[in-house]
C-alpha cells in the first residue's frame, strides 16, 4: 500500500529545501526524494563553487596590484590553483554538514528518500519500486548545462560549469565558448589565477539581457585583465592536435582557430526533465521546461514545478521564491502568485546587477516619456577610497517618474541593487529614494545620488514657488 503524504517533492536543491522546510514548520507530512546530493546545483556545481572560486581569484588579483592601495604588489605571484579548488571543497563540505545537512531536514520532520522518482500520476510517485501517494507533487529537478552539436567536441572532451569541479586544478587554458554569466565569471576568475582564456561568442554582444552601456565598460576590464572576448565566431569542429583542443571557425567571417589546454561550454542550461513520466502524467512540457501558470501550477492542478525546470528564471533565489509560493498555493487560501521582478547579478568585479527593464525595453513600452537617470562611481567618495572607481548607476524611470528599471556596475552591485528593486516593485518613484538618508561614506550614496538628481528636476519645475519669497527684503 502507498505511503500517504501532504507533499512529496522531487528534488532536494534550491527549490526543494526551501519548500520542504516551510511545509515542514507547516505541519505537513513531507517527503523529498533525491537521486544524488542534498544541496543540488547550487552547492555543489553552481553558486558555491563558483563565487567561492571568485573569491580566491579577487585576492589573488589584489596580491598582484597591490601597490594601488600603497602596498608591496607581487605582480610575478603564480598560484597553485589545485590550493583554490581544496578548499572550494571545504567550503562546500561545511555547508553540507551544516545548513543544507540531511540531519538537519530529518530533524524538522522531513523524510528524505534515495532515488530516482518518476510522476506516477497526479498524485502518486513512484520511487523504484516504492509508491508515494501525495495530495501534491513539486518538481524541483532542476538543470543542467546545455551542449553544443560541433563536429569533435564530444571526442575531444570538454568542461561545463558542473565538471569543472571535478578537477584537481583549473587547466593552464581554457577556450570558453558563450559570453554568458557562467563563461564570464569563470573567465575573469581562472584569468587572476593565471590561467589564459580565450572566450568565443557567436552573436555580436555579451549578456544581451543587461544594459548595454555597463556590459560594454565590463568587458573592457575583462580585457584590460587579459581576457580575450571575440563576437560573431561561428565555431566549425574541435580537433586535438599535440595533447591540445583546438577549436576550429571564423570570426567575422574569415578562418580562424584557437587552441589552449581545455573547452568550456557555457552556453545555458536546459531543464531536467527527461525520464520523469511528465508526458504519461498529463503534464505539459515546452523548450524551457514544465510549462506553469502564475501560480506554478503545471497542466494537472496538483502537480507543480519552480525553479530551473519550469523554465521561467534560471537563479537560484528565483528557485525559492517560486517553490515557497508554490506551497503557499497548495495549503493556504487564496492564490500563493510568483512575482515576475527577479533582480539578478553576473558576479564578476565589478559586479553586474539588474532589476526591471532596460532603457530599450521601457522605451519600447512606455515610448519617450522615459527618462534616464545615471552617476559613476568616479564620484563616490567611497569608491576613491577603496580604489575602486570603476561603475555606474543607471536608473529609468518613466512619464510619472514611477521607477521601471535599475541597473548596477559596482563592486557590490548585487548588494546595492535590492533597495532599487523593493522601489520598482512597489511601484515607487525614484526620487522617494532620496527621502531615505543613506550612510556616507558607503557605496549605496551613489543610489541616492542618483535618486537626488531627479529630485532635483523636480525641484527646477517648482522653482517659481519660491519667487515670492525672493521678494520679500531682509
Amino acid at each position: 500500500m502507498a505511503r500517504r503524504y501532504d507533499l512529496v517533492i522531487i528534488g532536494m536543491g534550491s527549490g526543494g529545501m526551501p519548500a520542504a522546510e516551510f511545509a515542514a514548520h507547516l505541519g505537513l507530512r513531507v517527503a523529498v526524494v533525491e537521486r544524488g546530493r542534498v544541496g543540488g546545483d547550487c552547492l555543489w556545481t553552481g553558486c558555491v563553487p563558483s563565487k567561492t572560486l571568485l573569491a580566491s581569484a579577487k585576492m589573488a588579483h589584489h596580491v598582484r596590484h597591490a601597490d594601488h592601495w600603497g602596498l608591496p604588489a607581487r605582480p610575478d605571484l603564480e598560484v597553485d590553483t589545485s590550493l583554490v579548488w581544496k578548499r572550494i571543497r571545504a567550503v562546500q563540505d561545511q555547508i553540507a554538514a551544516t545548513d543544507d545537512s540531511p540531519e538537519r531536514f530529518a530533524s524538522l520532520g522531513v523524510e528524505l528518500i534515495s532515488g530516482k522518482a518518476r510522476v506516477a500520476g497526479p498524485r502518486a510517485v513512484e520511487v523504484e519500486g516504492r509508491v508515494l501517494s501525495a495530495r501534491y507533487i513539486l518538481l524541483c529537478t532542476g538543470s543542467r548545462p546545455a551542449t553544443l552539436p560541433i563536429a569533435g567536441l564530444d571526442e575531444a572532451g570538454y568542461l561545463t560549469s558542473e565538471n569543472i569541479w571535478e578537477l584537481d586544478r583549473a587547466p593552464a587554458s581554457v577556450v570558453a565558448l558563450g559570453a554568458g554569466p557562467i563563461s564570464l565569471e569563470l573567465a575573469q576568475g581562472l584569468t587572476r589565477l593565471g590561467v589564459k582564456v580565450t572566450v568565443l561568442e557567436k552573436f555580436a554582444r555579451a549578456l544581451p539581457r543587461d544594459e548595454p552601456a555597463l556590459v560594454g565598460m565590463l568587458l573592457d576590464r575583462l580585457r584590460e585583465e587579459g581576457v580575450d572576448v571575440r563576437f560573431e565566431v561561428d565555431v566549425e569542429r574541435v580537433e586535438l592536435e599535440d595533447g591540445r583542443k583546438v577549436v576550429h571557425g571564423t570570426e567575422r567571417g574569415v578562418p580562424a582557430r584557437w587552441a589552449a589546454e581545455d573547452v568550456l561550454v557555457g552556453v545555458g542550461r536546459r531543464p531536467n526533465v527527461e525520464d520523469l513520466g511528465l508526458e504519461a502524467a498529463g503534464v505539459r512540457v515546452g523548450p524551457k521546461g514544465v510549462e506553469v501558470d502564475d501560480r506554478m501550477r503545471s497542466s494537472v492542478p496538483s502537480i507543480y514545478a519552480a525553479g530551473d525546470v519550469a523554465g521561467r528564471f534560471l537563479f537560484t533565489h528565483s528557485a525559492a521564491h517560486e517553490a515557497l509560493r508554490a506551497v503557499r498555493d497548495m495549503f493556504y487560501p487564496g492564490k500563493g502568485t510568483v512575482s515576475d521582478l527577479v533582480p539578478w547579478c553576473t558576479f564578476t568585479d565589478p559586479e553586474l546587477a539588474h532589476a526591471g527593464q532596460t532603457e530599450a525595453e521601457a522605451r519600447d513600452e512606455h515610448g519617450e516619456g522615459v527618462r534616464v537617470w545615471q552617476a559613476d562611481l568616479a564620484h563616490s567618495d567611497r569608491a576613491r577610497a577603496e580604489g575602486q572607481v570603476l561603475g555606474r548607476i543607471i536608473a529609468v524611470s518613466g512619464r510619472k517618474g514611477n521607477l521601471l528599471g535599475a541597473h548596477v556596475l559596482a563592486p557590490n552591485a548585487g548588494e546595492l541593487i535590492h533597495e532599487l528593486a523593493l522601489v520598482i516593485r512597489q511601484g515607487g518613484r525614484l526620487a522617494e529614494v532620496s527621502s531615505l538618508i543613506h550612510v556616507y561614506p558607503t557605496w549605496s550614496t551613489t543610489v541616492a545620488q542618483v535618486a537626488a538628481d531627479a529630485t532635483f528636476e523636480m525641484a527646477r519645475r517648482y522653482r517659481w514657488l519660491t519667487w515670492p519669497a525672493r521678494l520679500r527684503p531682509w
